[in-house]
């Protein structure tokens, strides 16, 4: 029997619970409803304001989360790969297990924290009998941005400790040696080893990031609209099942762009 024989039962797979379904989301998309050109849906939805703010929306976030992901991952990559504590191993550890806890868990999390009706605010409210507490900033974009640092940052601190763990340490010794201080060691030695994994894990960050959904909605953002949401709305909010094709395209083009990029950068890293 042909190799190549054993590869269609998957590949067909495949193709009916993925392809399939993303086929008729682009035909939907450029399927005219009231008669016109294909790509009359394009035109109308880019042209709208609500979808230039999305997609404003969507990439400044994605773009910040991903850059605050960076400095806080390679921190605490730092801290935890450097700086001997007691139970260091299993701070490691829980950072894998973190991988795979659910985005809106965090954000619930947080809301019980930081939430109008959470600790910190109940504890304000108690002290000095105001009716409502400070910390209001998880209704906000800074609310967005926050959870997604926290709950992305793990994914950029992964390929670091990776990186980190084959790094020869007797360069750091040399350097140290040398009258080197720490911060130059971490800029001349250390940087430079790990800027293939901070790549990767940023490019990873940045496509989890624009795809983000749970995280937009437990927060309950007013006035933050990404992509995802986008669809949400248009979909189930409004009925205009063509217009929310036409935005899961555009947001599908550019996640593939930028997974490609992320499997470009991983590879080179070695992840």
């Amino acid at each position: 029997m042909p190799r190549g024989v054993w590869a269609l039962p998957p590949v067909a797979v495949l193709a009916l619970v993925f392809l399939y379904p993303l086929a008729l989301v682009v035909q939907q998309s450029l399927t005219p409803e009231g008669g016109g050109g294909a790509f009359d849906a394009y035109g109308s939805v880019f042209a709208s304001a609500a979808f230039r703010e999305a997609l404003w929306t969507t990439v400044w976030l994605a773009v910040g989360a991903t850059a605050g992901c960076l400095v806080l991952g390679f921190v605490l990559a730092l801290v935890i790969a450097f700086v001997p504590f007691p139970g260091a191993r299993a701070v490691a550890k829980f950072i894998d297990v973190f991988l795979s806890f659910p985005s809106f868990l965090i954000t619930l999390a947080l809301l019980f924290i930081y939430g109008s009706v959470g600790m910190a605010n109940g504890v304000w409210t108690d002290l000095t009998g105001t009716a409502e507490g400070p910390f209001q900033f998880l209704a906000t974009p800074w609310g967005v941005l926050l959870a997604e640092i926290t709950y992305f940052t793990p994914f950029v601190m992964r390929p670091l400790l990776a990186a980190f763990s084959q790094l020869d340490t007797a360069q750091l010794e040399v350097a140290a040696g040398l009258g080197a201080r720490p911060a130059r060691i971490v800029r001349r030695v250390i940087l430079p080893e790990a800027l293939p994994a901070l790549a990767a894990g940023g490019s990873l960050v940045l496509v989890l990031c624009l795809n983000e959904f749970g995280i937009v909605l437990f927060t309950g953002a007013k006035g933050v609209t990404t992509l995802p949401m986008l669809v949400y709305g248009k979909a189930i909010l409004e009925s205009d099942y063509q217009a929310a094709c036409v935005v899961a395209v555009v947001n599908i083009a550019i996640s593939v762009g930028l997974f490609g990029l992320y499997r470009m950068v991983s590879k080179r890293a070695g992840a």
